[in-house]
């Protein structure tokens, strides 16, 4: 039974990842977040591409800054942001553990250490300097709070379900068996619903972006809404933004982030207390 629930999740995976990468071209969002979306559908395979056509993909020519512009759409667009990037260094510190015989709380900390480490340095700091006047050390303390509480929430969604799968399927602790691939896509699914909320909070407080809208300067239009804002993504000179969505007036204090991150960290001891109550 499972070895076909496997087959059509790979299968369909395969298409909506092929999907994805080739319209994704067309659409006028920032590099950085389209390869997001491919990454995302990469784990989570047609959640993904549903999840990019409802969320990103331009409706009519014209529209996508309108279109993006909610404030549910900015949200999945930083979620999405949050899971490409850490869920590249999860799986890289779940492969490691494999051959290295890592098990329990120490495979939890190389997995959140690589995840958290490649997002926030990479996905985060390096893809977004722009939007810190093109300075990295900026960038990495800009992003440094909003990477770290989004982490927290996505590794404590992850660990109980990727410990239940390799408690019932003992393949999965394997990185050489799709068991172990289907486990952790599940796992990562389970990680960006569980860390939404907070990057909710985290959009509508101006502490992260969400979608944004990218275009060549000749197709710029007037219809763009919000502020204008640095580009994102590397290596996109002939691009301006059409708009600057996710702005909000709203700002959280200092005293809000630090209680936002001791919630965080709460559930993230929650996350590893039942991830090693549930694993073999």
């Amino acid at each position: 039974m499972l070895q076909g629930v496997m087959l059509l999740w790979f299968l369909l995976t395969a298409l909506s990842v092929a999907f994805v990468a080739i319209d994704i071209r067309s659409t006028p969002e920032s590099r950085v977040l389209k390869w997001g979306f491919v990454l995302l559908t990469l784990y989570t395979g047609p959640v993904g591409a549903f999840l990019y056509v409802l969320g990103c993909r331009e409706p009519l020519e014209g529209m996508h800054e309108r279109y993006v512009a909610v404030t549910w759409r900015q949200v999945l667009g930083s979620t999405m942001h949050c899971v490409a990037g850490d869920g590249v260094g999860i799986l890289a510190g779940a492969v490691i553990a494999g051959p290295l015989l890592l098990h329990g709380p120490t495979e939890m900390v190389v997995e959140y250490a690589l995840g958290f480490g490649f997002g926030w340095t990479i996905f985060q700091a390096l893809f977004m300097r722009q939007m810190a006047g093109g300075s990295f050390l900026r960038a990495l303390r800009q992003t440094f709070s909003s990477e770290l509480l989004s982490m927290n929430l996505l590794m404590a969604g992850m660990m109980p379900v990727a410990a239940a799968w390799r408690a019932a399927v003992p393949a999965a602790e394997d990185p050489l068996r799709p068991e172990f691939w289907f486990a952790m896509s599940m796992a990562l699914l389970a990680g960006f619903i569980v860390a939404y909320p907070m990057n909710w909070w985290l959009v509508t407080n101006g502490l992260k972006h969400g979608m944004m809208t990218v275009r060549p300067k000749a197709e710029s239009t007037p219809k763009a809404q919000g502020h204008d804002m640095a580009q994102a993504g590397p290596g996109d000179p002939s691009m301006e933004h059409g708009a600057g969505q996710g702005a909000h007036s709203k700002r959280a204090t200092g005293l809000q982030v630090v209680g936002m991150a001791v919630l965080s960290f709460v559930a993230l001891a929650a996350g590893v207390a039942l991830g090693l109550a549930i694993g073999p």
